[in-house]
């Protein structure tokens, strides 16, 4: 049964750590949820409205489905796993969204995924998915460094979608503070 109450931070963290994801996703997903706060302020701070709670829930979750692949397909078997834990939809979609910047319905058939959305449509999804685009590992990266790596391991295509979410971002808080 799908839940409308957040858990808490402390929550989620036992849900990543019962599901089986190692410490270095746990890092990763912990700086990606610090940076994802850190934007969604700014957003609010520019009279934007964004739940705070849900970017860093949706954050700290985004990376659940590498316990079992570190694959791709982590998108939608970590939405998989939150709807098992009964976590409300809004977290759903930001971890079967955050992927790549986006994943084009025609990539999603490739990767032989159903039928559904798989790029960032709310404000919130598209702050995990950038915030997540600027954390290697555990540590803060140029949006250039991240560019180029999508497009040298994915594709031309998937650095586009990253520059396009960029540009999005930028427009929506200007220069932050908090961005390398």
């Amino acid at each position: 049964m799908v839940s409308e109450r957040l858990p808490s931070r402390e929550q989620t963290l036992q849900f990543l750590r019962h599901s089986g994801c190692p410490k270095n996703v746990l890092k990763h997903c912990e700086a990606v949820a610090e940076l994802a706060v850190e934007l969604a302020e700014n957003c609010k701070e520019k009279g934007l409205d964004v739940n705070l709670e849900l970017v860093e829930i949706g954050a700290l979750m985004h990376d659940v489905g590498r316990s079992r692949t570190h694959s791709v397909h982590h998108a939608v078997i970590g939405a998989k796993i939150a709807k098992s834990l009964g976590l409300p939809e809004p977290v759903i979609a930001i971890i079967k969204r955050h992927v790549g910047g986006g994943i084009t319905a025609k990539e999603a058939k490739r990767l032989g995924w159903i039928k559904d959305v798989y790029a960032p449509q709310t404000l919130e999804e598209k702050i995990v998915s950038y915030a997540d685009k600027m954390i290697e590992g555990s540590h803060r990266v140029s949006i250039e460094r991240t560019i180029e790596n999508f497009s040298q391991d994915l594709s031309a295509a998937a650095g586009e979608r990253i520059r396009r979410l960029h540009e999005e971002m930028i427009a929506l808080i200007g220069d932050c503070e908090c961005l390398p």
